[in-house]
C-alpha cells in the first residue's frame, strides 16, 4: 500500500497492491496500521457508506462543522468518479483550493481527508459505486453543503450533462458560506487532529508490527492531471 499526500494539507492517497491470478484479483483496500502511520493517528470510523450513482451526477461539496468533524476514506468499487477535495478552512495556507482524484475499479486508489475538508466527487461511468468509510454518525444538523459549481472555486468538472440533487444544487457559494461564519477554521481543525495525535503519537513514515508504508509528497500536477492523455483527446 502506497500513501501519498495531496497538496492540500490533510488529504492522501492511497494506492493499494493487487495481487491477480486466473481467478481474479486480491486487495487490501483498507488496512488499520498503515493508514495510521501514514495520517499520523489511529482512525475510527463510525460508520460506512455506498452510493450508486449515473453518469453525469454530481454529489457535493459536503463539509461538517468541526469539532468533531468527519473524516473520510472513500473508494470507487465499481465504474470511475472523478473524486474532488476542497480547502473550506479558513486560515489554511490552501484556503479554496481544490484537487482532483480518479477513483474507479481498476486502479482501485481511495482517498483520505481530514475533518475539515469538502468533498464531493462526479460519476464517470453509469452505476458508479462508491464505498466511504466515516469517523462519525450522520449529524444533519452538523453537515454543510458548498455549491459544486462555484466560480470562485473553478472546479473541472468533466464535460457533459450533469445531474445534481436539489439540496446541492441550491448550495451558496464559498464567499456566502464564509460571510455566514459557517465554513471551519484551520486552527480549529489542526487542534482536533493534533488531540488525535496527542492520545496515539503515531508518525507518518514509522514502522510498525505488520510493514512499512512508503509516503510521498505531492507531484507537481495539474488541476486536471485526472485526465489521461488518451482522455484528454
Amino acid at each position: 500500500m502506497r500513501i501519498r499526500s495531496l497538496s492540500i494539507d490533510g488529504a492522501w492517497e492511497v494506492t493499494p497492491r493487487q495481487h491477480g491470478d486466473p481467478r481474479g484479483v486480491f486487495l487490501e483496500w483498507y488496512r488499520f496500521d498503515l493508514l495510521a502511520h501514514g495520517v499520523g493517528h489511529p482512525l475510527r470510523f463510525g460508520q460506512a457508506n455506498l452510493s450508486v450513482s449515473a453518469r453525469g451526477v454530481i454529489r457535493g461539496i459536503h463539509f461538517t462543522d468541526v469539532p468533531p468533524g468527519q473524516a473520510k476514506y472513500v473508494t470507487c468499487v465499481r465504474g470511475a468518479v472523478l473524486d474532488v477535495v476542497v480547502d473550506v478552512r479558513v486560515g489554511s495556507p490552501t484556503f479554496g483550493r481544490w484537487e482532483a482524484v480518479r477513483l474507479d475499479d481498476t486502479e482501485r486508489r481511495a482517498v483520505y481527508l481530514a475533518e475539515g475538508l469538502g468533498h464531493g466527487f462526479c460519476a464517470l461511468t453509469d452505476d458508479a459505486t462508491v464505498t466511504y468509510l466515516c469517523s462519525t454518525t450522520h449529524d444533519p444538523q452538523a453537515e454543510r453543503q458548498l455549491h459544486p459549481l462555484d466560480p470562485m472555486l473553478g472546479i473541472e468538472w468533466p464535460d457533459g450533462p450533469r445531474l445534481l440533487s436539489a439540496r446541492d444544487e441550491n448550495a451558496p457559494d464559498l464567499g456566502q458560506l464564509r460571510n455566514e461564519g459557517v465554513l471551519p477554521t484551520y486552527q480549529a481543525c489542526v487542534e482536533y487532529v493534533e488531540s488525535l495525535r496527542s492520545v496515539h503519537p503515531e508518525r507518518p513514515g514509522e514502522t510498525g508490527r505488520q510493514g512499512s508504508v512508503p509516503v510521498a509528497g505531492p507531484p507537481a500536477r495539474t488541476s486536471a492531471s485526472w485526465l489521461t492523455p488518451d482522455r484528454r483527446a
